[in-house]
């Protein structure tokens, strides 16, 4: 494909004449000087009256910038050359005047050299503080990216990713990310600049993205410089006029770039995507291309092992299935594992629980080189565990557990410190509400008295003093009366090989179908068969629908961890959502739960809450949930993540069950 070449810069007047239109897109929400802070001081005050002078809001109590006296050169925004000028005249001034670099969100300070305007949220108040987050916004025109490269949504999502990754690794190598060395609390500190990292696998994004106008909006903070609590203003000129620029130039633009890498990496991401959506035609789950790499260097580093190391896989050739890719017009050929229940099987540390993990991660497309590229699952498969100690609310677990003593009811079964089994069953049942199509489990982490009973076990303990109906005895009924597939690893109960449809078993990383050999065994181990808990069904559950303003955080939030979330004045576990890969997706989650707390769910079960906001995202994009931020910090997640952890938060009254589904 050609790519057309850069469109050289054209004045000012002519490149930006839509730079207020084009600002006024992004604001979203409520605008400065509004509900959220104009009259913050109460009754008017300062706040009306900086809001009438400079005819923009300004907060109340106190109001901004005004820690130094000196008047403000270019209020609202302007040139770039204000800017840089306001930098030298901040020079040594209280901290608090950082805030002459404020801006509104629809006028920012206009750069025609390298053709972009630059807007600031609110500049940080104390050299301590969170830094100061900045939208940048480059016109489509200066970028010059044809509009082949973002001509869908996938498309617009990979070359985003792609211009993220520029930056970041351009961001480093300048050296931009690293804050001054000072030393003690008056020494030289802040001065760096931080972009969201990215990973193996392609998320939108909020910190780069790629607009139908094919406009670049960049979402970034900078830690502003200063030595002590006086502005380093000479340093923070450096930082904006040539950094920044500099960043975005060797980032950001068509010309700076390789174009074919470029192009090739958004055609893999819209080719994986095709593939994943394939999966349908041909009655499968996931499929794993033939010579992925699947290990990983180590648990905490999720780049590909060294090729000279890992064993690349191959199918086992019942299951071999080929698809040939739109864009990159060649055949992948792979191991395809259709619905139904599949195990995992073979001897510990031969790869089951690797070749899981790339399951549990195939809802993601990759980057190309990562190894696991066309390695796909469904987008709706949940990896489930057993997770002690977690909050359930309402939810109808009898399928799995019930006759519990003192009559507890389990139709709708309330606990703040769930055992092993009670959680894994919620886990199950809430997955398949919120719509999982295909569960995912490893038995090192399921709790064992709720996935199988053996012979021993039903001679010592009667069947109807048991209130526990094993997994083993309802994974069949899931599928064959509800189309829920199941990938199981399975290294310690045979009991399993009954009611699957294929048997995989790894032998030192190799894969063999083994599902014959499985069939023989049940067949000629009678006594074994016999003494198997009898089958069960799984029944309808009943659906729950949210109470929004329940689920309030009422305090302030944080983002701890990728596992952890401070919400209001308690703490948020999402440790075992294993399908969470990156912490900027649990800020997805965060603002997405504070987002659910706004809207009224009546007469909306659960489910259709979170497909409302799947659709509201689709069209509007992930700043949509913070709407009055420059919020850089978010990768999006899917309604299955954010719905677990609506279940897992440790707020009373907040789901109620409905009907039957």
């Amino acid at each position: 494909m050609r790519l057309r070449p850069l469109i050289a810069l054209t004045p000012i007047a002519l490149q930006f004449r839509s730079v207020r239109s084009l600002s006024m897109s992004y604001r979203g929400g409520r605008g400065r000087g509004g509900s959220r802070g104009g009259n913050r001081g109460g009754g008017g005050g300062r706040g009306e009256y900086y809001k009438n002078k400079y005819g923009r809001g300004v907060r109340g109590g106190g109001g901004r910038g005004q820690a130094d006296d000196t008047p403000r050169t270019a209020p609202g925004g302007g040139l770039y050359s204000d800017l840089i000028n306001c930098l030298e005249r901040l020079d040594g001034k209280s901290y608090g005047a950082y805030h002459d670099l404020d801006t509104p969100l629809d006028r920012g300070w206009v750069n025609s050299d390298f053709g972009f305007s630059l807007f600031v949220e609110r500049a940080q108040s104390d050299p301590f503080a969170a830094p100061t987050r900045c939208r940048i916004i480059i016109d489509g025109a200066t970028a010059a990216f044809p509009v082949s490269l973002y001509s869908n949504r996938i498309r617009s999502v990979a070359l985003s990713d792609y211009l993220l990754r520029a930056l970041h690794a351009n961001c480093k190598k300048l050296g931009a990310d690293e804050a001054m060395g000072g030393k003690g609390w008056s020494g030289p500190k802040g001065g760096d600049m931080q972009v969201l990292e990215p990973c193996q696998h392609v998320l939108e994004q909020s910190a780069v993205r790629v607009d139908e106008r094919g406009n670049v909006v960049v979402q970034m903070s900078v830690n502003l410089p200063a030595r002590g609590r006086n502005i380093l203003g000479l340093a923070a000129k450096e930082i904006f006029a040539k950094t920044l620029p500099s960043m975005i130039e060797k980032s950001l633009l068509l010309k700076s770039l390789q174009a074919q890498r470029l192009q090739s990496h958004v055609d893999s991401i819209e080719d994986q995507v095709w593939l994943q959506k394939e999966l349908e035609s041909k009655n499968l789950i996931a499929f794993l291309r033939n010579g992925a790499l699947l290990p990983r260097i180590s648990g905490v580093d999720d780049r590909p092992m060294d090729s000279q190391k890992a064993v690349p896989f191959e199918s086992p050739q019942r299951l071999e299935v080929s698809f040939r890719l739109p864009n990159a017009g060649t055949t992948v050929t792979g191991m395809g594992i259709p619905k139904g229940i599949s195990l995992i099987c073979g001897g510990g540390f031969h790869g089951k629980s690797t070749l899981l993990q790339a399951l549990q991660v195939g809802v993601y497309p990759k980057i190309p080189g990562d190894g696991r590229e066309f390695c796909v699952t469904s987008p709706n498969a949940m990896k489930i565990r057993a997770e002690d100690g977690r909050n359930i609310q309402s939810c109808d677990i009898s399928s799995f557990i019930n006759n519990l003593p003192f009559g507890k009811d389990t139709a709708c079964f309330d606990t703040a410190d769930a055992s092993g089994s009670t959680s894994q069953a919620a886990n199950i049942v809430e997955a398949i509400e919120i719509g999982a199509n295909t569960l995912l489990l490893d038995e090192d982490t399921c709790a064992t008295n709720f996935m199988i009973r053996d012979s021993k076990m039903m001679q010592l303990v009667a069947p109807d003093k048991e209130p526990i109906t094993p997994f083993v005895s309802i994974v069949r009924s899931l599928y064959d009366e509800h189309g829920i597939s199941t990938v199981l690893v399975v290294g310690g109960a045979g009991d399993f090989f009954e009611p699957a449809d294929n048997v995989l078993v790894l032998d030192c990383y190799k894969c063999n179908d083994m599902t014959q050999r499985a069939k023989e065994i049940v067949v000629n181990a009678q006594d074994s068969r016999q003494a198997l808990p009898a089958k069960k069904e799984f029944r309808a559950a009943r659906q729950r629908s949210l109470i929004g303003n329940k689920i309030a955080a009422n305090g302030k939030v944080k983002v701890l961890s990728q596992q952890r979330i401070s919400y209001g004045e308690s703490e948020l576990d999402i440790s075992f959502l294993e399908q969470v890969v990156v912490k900027s997706q649990s800020a997805a989650i965060l603002n997405g739960l504070q987002y659910l707390s706004t809207q009224n769910h009546s007469n909306q079960t659960l489910k259709e809450s979170l497909l409302a906001l799947e659709k509201k995202l689709d069209s509007e994009g992930l700043s949509s949930l913070t709407p009055a931020q420059f919020n850089g910090g978010m990768s999006r997640v899917r309604m299955l993540e954010i719905g677990a952890a609506v279940n897992r938060l440790r707020r009373p009254n907040t789901l109620v069950q409905g009907q039957v589904r």
